[in-house]
């Protein structure tokens, strides 16, 4: 029986991705776990595949997930499969523009927070990305997993998506563009030769990419709430929670007033249902920027973190420090 996609895992999976290495040697062999269900997309990858796949791709990283659960998008409300027949329409639009090859990938979205999963699959990416949608390939998912954020329950959580690239052209890493160059082309890659990551235009986002799988698992490198990633980089922060009103007084001691204003605006703005939650995050990061939010947060959580953990529960109004990535 298929899991709702709105039902992500509460507690570790036991019995699933023991051995990160067992599952790599299943995709060099071009085998897998016949114990495993199979479900099948259109274009032939499973479940088993693409569990593999991914432990695989942050194994030869470093990294290793486990307790990996997998949940399909059944797309069975009206708005579901219009989206999946715009997404076909578009395909085929590309396709005839692109000499017959509308160039269709399965890629990984890196979701701060299991709200805006469900936030996306229920009414698509909204409009924080105006520098385009971040997307990893389907064997390489460590720039997306860098943009997760462990939940309460240690879980982070992927998109697989499938999305229309058309015809890629090279945008450097770290590059500010926020459009094609030119109508030749359609989506931005990093490398030709070695990608690591895949650009989705704002204007094309909710047409361009159809979310099919979420994926939640765990990282051995999250127990003890430590954030560490390939080479010893420190991932981004996550739990505690840290009210609202403490990071805009720790950031008031650092930016200019209007930046303060703007902040509390957001926040007022996301209190009175104007704006969602991860909108209103985005727009604080635009703001004030992810090196001063990490910095502020992680001196929040030398000083604050036992207190956190004794008081009794949040208000609605806290803010989640892991979901600042």
């Amino acid at each position: 029986m298929e899991q709702p996609i709105y039902n992500l895992p509460k507690h570790d999976s036991a019995g699933e991705d023991e051995s990160a290495i067992s599952d790599c040697e299943s995709v060099a062999s071009g085998g897998h776990d016949s114990s495993r269900p199979v479900r099948k997309t259109t274009e032939g990858a499973d479940i088993n595949l693409i569990r593999s796949r991914f432990v695989c791709g942050l194994s030869a990283q470093g990294l290793k997930p486990y307790g990996v659960a997998i949940f399909r998008n059944p797309c069975k409300t009206v708005m579901a499969q219009a989206r999946i027949q715009s997404f076909e329409i578009f395909a085929r639009a590309v396709a005839k523009m692109r000499g017959g090859n509308a160039n269709v990938k399965h890629v990984w979205y890196g979701a701060s927070s299991r709200e805006e999963i469900v936030d996306i699959i229920q009414h698509g990416f909204g409009y924080v990305h105006s520098n385009g949608l971040r997307l990893s390939p389907n064997d390489t998912p460590l720039e997306s997993v860098k943009r997760t954020v462990v939940d309460k329950q240690g879980f982070r959580h992927l998109l697989l998506c499938r999305v229309i690239m058309g015809k890629l052209e090279a945008v450097p890493a770290g590059s500010d563009q926020r459009r094609p160059s030119s109508e030749e082309f359609d989506s931005g890659v990093d490398s030709f030769s070695s990608p690591k990551e895949f650009i989705v235009w704002s204007n094309k986002i909710n047409t361009h990419v159809l979310p099919e799988y979420v994926l939640s698992f765990k990282l051995a490198s999250d127990k003890g709430h430590e954030k560490v990633g390939v080479g010893g980089q420190h991932m981004r922060p996550s739990s505690p929670f840290m009210q609202f009103p403490t990071l805009i007084s720790a950031l008031s001691k650092i930016l200019p007033p209007s930046d303060i204003v703007s902040i509390a605006k957001f926040h007022k703005e996301y209190r009175d249902k104007k704006i969602s939650r991860h909108e209103m995050i985005q727009k604080v990061r635009k703001v004030a920027g992810d090196k001063l939010l990490f910095s502020v947060i992680k001196s929040f959580r030398a000083k604050k973190m036992h207190a956190i953990f004794k008081q009794a529960g949040p208000p609605a109004t806290w803010m989640e420090c892991s979901s600042i990535q």
